[in-house]
C-alpha cells in the first residue's frame, strides 16, 4: 500500500473509531510506528486529523475527552516527574485546591506524610488519596459528579469555591497555548476550573507537554492567569519562551 492510500485509510479509521492510536495503526498496516507517525503528521498538517498524545482524532474533534483510565497511563513517567517538581510549591502549613486531574492526583499521592496542609479539592480520586492523610484538613467540593473525570460539577461547586480563598491551586488542563490559553472538553468542568482559579492567590498549572499547542471546546483561563507551568523537556525552547512572554515562568523537568 502507497503512503497516499494508508493515510486515507487512517482518516476513514479516526472518523469511524473517534480516535486512531499508532500502535495499532502500526499492526494493522505492518508499518514501523515512525511511518505512522508521518502518515499523522502530514495528516494534521492537511488540516484532516489533529494530533494527540499517542495518536489523533478527527479535526474539529474539540469535544474529545479521554476517560479517567486513559489519562492515568498517557504519558506516566512525565507526570510522576511535574507532580515531584510541584511538590516544592507547597505552601508551609497553608491552603490548597487540587483540580482535577491525573496530574494533579499524582501530586496528592505523592505528599509527604508530615506535610501539614488545608487541601479542598472536587476530584473524587484525590479526595481518595488524601481521606487517611494525617496531616491533611480535606474539604471534599460537592454537586453533579461527572463519570468520566470523577469531578464534581455545576452550583453546589461554583459556590463552595465563591467561598474560599487558598494559598494555592495546582491546576489542570486538556489544552494550553499562548494563543488559546487553556481549554477543556466540557462547559461545566470548564466553569469550575474557572471558580478555582479565582479562588487562588496563586495559580500552578500541572501539564504534560503533549497538551501544548492542544484546543479544545471550553475555555476557562489565559495564561497571565498562571503563575508557575510545571511540564516535561518535551515541550520545546520556543514554545517555553512563547508562554513565558504570556506572564507564566515555565519549569520542565
Amino acid at each position: 500500500m502507497y503512503g497516499p492510500e494508508r493515510q486515507q485509510e487512517i482518516l476513514r479509521l479516526a472518523r469511524e473509531g473517534g480516535r486512531v492510536d499508532v500502535p495499532t495503526l502500526a499492526a494493522e498496516f505492518q508499518v514501523t510506528a515512525e511511518t505512522i507517525r508521518r502518515d499523522l503528521k502530514a495528516l494534521d498538517r492537511a488540516g484532516l486529523l489533529r494530533r494527540v498524545h499517542g495518536g489523533a482524532i478527527p479535526a474539529g474533534r474539540l469535544d474529545f475527552e479521554p476517560d479517567l483510565a486513559e489519562r492515568e497511563s498517557t504519558a506516566a513517567d512525565e507526570k510522576d516527574r511535574i507532580a515531584s517538581a510541584a511538590l516544592a510549591e507547597l505552601p508551609p502549613e497553608g491552603s490548597v485546591i487540587l483540580d482535577a486531574g491525573s496530574t494533579v492526583a499524582r501530586l496528592a499521592a505523592a505528599l509527604p506524610l508530615d506535610a501539614e496542609l488545608t487541601a479542598v479539592t472536587h476530584s473524587l480520586p484525590t479526595a481518595a488519596r488524601l481521606a487517611d492523610h494525617p496531616g491533611i484538613q480535606l474539604h471534599l467540593v460537592g454537586g453533579r459528579v461527572r463519570h468520566r473525570t470523577r469531578a464534581a460539577v455545576d452550583a453546589w461547586s461554583l459556590r463552595a469555591y465563591g467561598e474560599i480563598r487558598a494559598d494555592v491551586l495546582f491546576l489542570a488542563a486538556n489544552g494550553f497555548s499562548a494563543a488559546h490559553g487553556l481549554t477543556t472538553p466540557d462547559l461545566a468542568e470548564a466553569a469550575v476550573k474557572r471558580a478555582a482559579v479565582a479562588a487562588a492567590r496563586r495559580v500552578v498549572l500541572l501539564a504534560d507537554s503533549a497538551k501544548h499547542g492542544q484546543e479544545h471546546f471550553a475555555r476557562f483561563a489565559d495564561l497571565t492567569d498562571v503563575d508557575l507551568l510545571i511540564t516535561d523537556t518535551g515541550l520545546t525552547d520556543a514554545d517555553a519562551t512563547a508562554v513565558e512572554k504570556a506572564g507564566t515562568r515555565v519549569v520542565r523537568v
